[in-house]
């Protein structure tokens, strides 16, 4: 029996949960901070393992999964914002050569092809920057933007004017619009440079050649992007006009003869065993680049093919990074902080003596929690072994002197913020501080994650303006916040705040008087309930009120309440929960009922393509013949219907091809609409 068969649901689901919050963390470290903690080779365990779990048990799919996430949010910035006409993905990881044959597996499975088919991939190096995204208008640049959290990025337009791998015009004829997007980066011996002049200089030396790259760009002044060597390497692009070619690998010379680098390593590869081949090849090249890199990438040749493959939340279908072994180093832990979160979990961080791993050096190290203290057996002054992938975040795999004779780390009881007791909930791993909003961490943390850009997205009420208020009485809960003009005379005069700064945060506040819903719900710090969730609770449920009503009337064991939100595609038991406990809270119905006195979300409508089958639920049964399940959910979800697995009296339209049994039966004896897989391509044709 596999690890997997042995795991249980609720222990899924906590590890979910988990993963979800240690990855949301080291994604902020690493994009928004450029300040990681750890390195690659645990950054990709965690999310390797996320997978595997999702893999093994799909109805507990987190709407906050990182499997649906890219990036980050973008912290405070003096850079002006930008959003993205074409949103800038990620790619999943493969660290198998058996895991690469599976992902040309899974291609030719979605597509419908033989197996025997030939699929040709581009491979490519992966390489380790900052990415960015150029548009070009009639050939000429006028924005460019950092990836941010693949919706918004940050405007660095200025900064690259400073990059002479960067054209400002490209060579020969271009397209109305084509966004070129790719990494911009420093080469090895061009950092090793800047560290030193810094270091001469008495000034910050930057952990590895990424976070170099990525501090140098994101500048407000421009002459200090200027005076740094930053070079730039295209691997794609996001929004055209007109595409330049039928492949990925044309395209992409295509860029090359407009005057942008591309990788001098890209191939085109009719078989996995090429595909696999390159990688050795690459690895074996990788110590004498001129850059760093990670790994391996290969896509989908044919751009017909990569159209119909599409995209799952966070990543294409059609691509993947096949990243490279770790790289370990030794090192002595000399403290353990603890350190509270915003739902009052305590998180132990290891503090390390600064060791080299992989050209990076690393003085931090998340230990998650308690039961991995114990696993590893670490106390202050072990000897131990960290462990990286690619090229940026660190764990701790072995403790070398676990076997001396010294007392365990004693991890606490009380929350050493507020002196609450500090517990682990049934069947969960992680302590928790019980103070709630007694606990000043967890009050000033849930308020910031409020504002922040993924929630209500305030300008101005930043960590340090957040502290101060709350340390003045003025914030202590959401609902305060839309009561700060009534302290405009008390905030005027104080340091930092002038008459246009204050009346600047007012007028960022009562700009958010009619918030998104998904957004204030996703702001509310609700256990479980990530930005997709909410994004998906309130598709279904359209008001808050609404989502209120049926996750009371499920607390209460409502059958059909409870099974309203599990027909939601990524609601799993879990969420179902913890909706019902937040609402049977008497405090958060308070802090709910208070806030809605401040605001007025209006409805949530998702726009999606005018067709004949929006809002209703869809099945399909039977076999498909010209795509696959999964393509065929995507197409209606794309025309806003919802794809559901089982018919019901609320089906509206059941698609079935040969071989369709008991659904079609079933379809037939509730006069549900049943069309054939011809028809559903009509439909999908005529979608305005």
């Amino acid at each position: 029996m596999s690890e997997l068969q042995q795991v249980s649901e609720a222990d899924a689901a906590n590890e979910l949960m988990r993963l979800a919050r240690q990855i949301a963390h080291h994604d902020r470290l690493y994009h928004a901070d450029d300040a990681p903690e750890i390195s690659d080779v645990e950054y990709d365990a965690l999310v390797r393992r996320n997978a595997e779990l999702e893999e093994a048990f799909p109805h507990l799919v987190r709407a906050d999964s990182p499997s649906r996430k890219v990036g980050h949010e973008i912290a405070a910035s003096p850079l002006s914002k930008v959003a993205h006409e074409v949103r800038m993905m990620s790619l999943d990881n493969a660290f198998t050569d058996e895991e690469v044959a599976e992902f040309v597996a899974r291609v030719r499975r979605f597509l419908n092809l033989p197996v025997d088919a030939e699929v040709v991939m581009t491979a490519e190096d992966k390489i380790d920057g900052l990415s960015c995204s150029l548009r070009y208008e009639d050939g000429k640049l006028v924005r460019a933007a950092t990836r941010g959290d693949g919706q918004v990025g940050e405007d660095v337009t200025a900064n690259v004017a400073h990059i002479r791998d960067i054209p400002q015009a490209l060579a020969g004829d271009a397209p109305a619009v084509f966004e070129i997007r790719g990494e911009v980066y420093m080469a090895k011996a061009d950092f090793l440079a800047l560290n030193a002049a810094q270091e001469e200089k008495g000034d910050k030396v930057f952990a590895n050649p990424r976070n170099a790259a990525a501090g140098s760009l994101r500048q407000k002044d421009a002459t200090v992007t200027a005076a740094r060597p930053l070079r730039f390497l295209a691997h794609g692009w996001g929004a055209k006009s007109a595409v330049p070619g039928e492949t990925q690998f044309d395209v992409m010379q295509q860029i090359a003869a407009w005057g942008v680098p591309v990788s001098p390593l890209l191939v085109r590869c009719a078989t996995v065993e090429d595909m696999v081949g390159h990688y050795r090849a690459i690895q074996q090249q990788r110590p004498d680049l001129p850059y760093d890199i990670d790994g391996v990438v290969y896509k989908v040749d044919r751009l017909d093919w990569q159209e119909r493959l599409g995209f799952v939340a966070k990543s294409p279908r059609w691509g993947i990074a096949h990243k490279f072994p770790a790289e370990r180093a030794e090192t002595v832990l000399e403290a353990i902080d603890i350190q509270v979160g915003r739902t009052g979990k305590l998180t132990p961080v290891g503090r390390l003596r600064p060791v080299l791993v992989g050209d990076v050096t690393v003085t931090n190290v998340t230990l998650h929690n308690r039961d991995e203290i114990g696993r590893l057996g670490v106390r202050v002054g072990d000897r131990v072994v960290l462990q990286r992938a690619g090229d940026v975040i660190p764990q701790v795999v072995e403790n070398l002197t676990r076997d001396e004779v010294r007392e365990p780390y004693p991890f606490p009881d009380h929350c050493p913020e507020c002196g609450s007791e500090a517990v682990a909930e049934e069947g969960e791993v992680d302590v928790r501080c019980t103070g709630g909003l007694v606990c000043p961490a967890q009050r000033t943390e849930r308020l910031r994650h409020f504002v922040s850009r993924g929630a209500l997205d305030i300008e101005g009420l930043g960590d340090k303006t957040i502290a101060e208020f709350f340390a003045l009485g003025w914030l202590e809960s959401p609902a305060d916040i839309f009561r700060l003009k009534a302290r405009r005379a008390d905030i005027v005069g104080r340091e930092g705040w002038k008459d246009k700064s204050v009346d600047n945060l007012l007028a960022a506040i009562e700009a958010k008087r009619s918030p998104d819903a998904a957004r204030l719900l996703f702001g509310l710090g609700i256990r479980h309930v990530g930005a997709v969730t909410a994004r998906d609770l309130m598709k279904r449920f359209v008001t808050l009120p609404a989502l209120r009503d049926v996750a009371e009337r499920a607390k209460a064991e409502d059958a059909d309440a409870a099974a309203d939100m599990l027909s939601i595609d990524g609601v799993g038991p879990v969420v179902v929960e913890a909706l019902g406990d937040f609402f049977h809270e008497p405090h958060n119905i308070a802090v709910w009922d208070d806030l809605l006195s401040e605001v007025s979300p209006p409805d949530f409508i998702v726009e999606t393509k005018a067709s004949a089958v929006a809002g209703k639920i869809v099945v399909f049964t039977g076999k498909l013949e010209t795509m696959s399940r999964d393509e065929a959910k995507a197409q209606a979800e794309a025309l806003g219907a919802r794809a559901a697995g089982s018919v019901s009296a609320k089906t509206g339209l059941v698609v079935a091809g040969p071989g369709a049994g008991s659904k079609l039966k079933q379809a037939a004896a509730l006069g549900i609409e049943v069309i054939d897989e011809a028809a559903w391509a009509e439909i999908v044709r005529n979608a305005g």
